[in-house]
């Protein structure tokens, strides 16, 4: 099946730069995507977007290419709750992938466990108005305690404006949380404003909520590197991801957001946005835990076990 992409899609940077500070080993992606491709994946009919294709083999290639050791594939909305682009993604990742899944009510519990043995450790709610249609939040809720059993979490995408009206659902939810994107906040206002401070409120009052700390390229105002690579990059975003680095150190995780959905004035080099890694997570430690000890311990925690028991 032929799809023609959205009119101004920007398509992925086809030539990512070598990254210059070396991840640690056994780093995690914890954030990205796979796009169809269209003819083996069908976009949903739903989708407010039609993207490029973006495939698995290319998907693992940028993941040799930045030196990462393992992906977790985040559904796209372009796919709805038609879950299979991602699920083989995961199936021929040789173990090296995890996925989070969008579900609707009418979802099995043999369904749920087909996806749980390929990989999958979450669900995704999505309340950004522009990219889904709204879902009851009592269906929600249905969902989220019928993936607890299996030891699942919720990953919740929202935008700043929106946490007051959406705060009591989330300190609700019966799962760890996982924030996409620090609930992008607006980085034009003061890192200790009223917005952010009331994301930090929430993190610290629920501590099954954690947060990503990713998506500079989609937050900033400043804009993207120069075509040097210099370190000012993205500098807006650094004061608020480097406050819930510091303030909660085992509750984030960081992702590429490869293939960078919806961007409208740049597409970033996936090099560079590893090199940003550094200016927000300043120690060997805190690099450490953000790209290797959470994304274990949230998406093979079976592994942490073992190593703990062979140590």
């Amino acid at each position: 099946m032929k799809f023609e992409k959205t009119a101004g899609w920007l398509d992925w940077y086809a030539d990512p730069s070598k990254p210059r500070f070396q991840l640690p080993a056994g780093s995690v992606d914890a954030h990205c995507h796979v796009f169809g491709p269209g003819s083996d994946f069908p976009f949903a009919p739903e989708r407010k977007y039609t993207p490029c294709d973006a495939s698995r083999h290319q998907l693992f290639a940028l993941r040799d290419r930045l030196g990462f050791a393992r992906n977790v594939i985040v559904q796209a909305t372009c796919h709805g709750a038609d879950n299979r682009a991602m699920l083989d993604a995961c199936l021929h990742s040789g173990g090296k992938a995890r996925g989070v899944a969008t579900v609707r009510r009418g979802v099995t519990d043999a369904e749920l466990w087909d996806m749980h043995h390929v990989g999958v450790r979450g669900v995704r709610f999505n309340f950004v108005k522009r990219l889904v249609d709204f879902t009851p939040k009592d269906e929600l809720m249905e969902i989220a305690t019928r993936i607890a059993p299996l030891g699942w979490h919720v990953v919740v995408y929202f935008e700043a404006a929106d946490l007051p009206e959406l705060w009591d659902f989330f300190a609700g939810l019966p799962t760890t949380v996982v924030v996409d994107h620090m609930g992008r906040p607006d980085v034009s206002k003061p890192v200790d404003g009223e917005e952010f401070e009331r994301f930090i409120r929430l993190m610290h009052e629920h501590p099954n909520i954690w947060s990503k700390v990713s998506c500079p390229e989609r937050l900033s105002v400043s804009g993207p590197p120069a075509l040097d690579g210099e370190s000012a990059a993205y500098r807006d975003v650094v004061p608020f991801a480097r406050q819930l680095i510091e303030t909660f150190p085992d509750r984030v995780l960081w992702g590429t957001d490869w293939p960078h959905p919806n961007l409208k004035n740049h597409m970033p080099d996936d090099g560079l946005l590893v090199d940003f890694i550094p200016h927000i997570a300043t120690s060997p430690d805190r690099q450490h835990q953000l790209l290797v000890d959470n994304p274990m311990r949230l998406y093979w925690p079976e592994e942490v076990g073992r190593t703990r028991l062979n140590t």
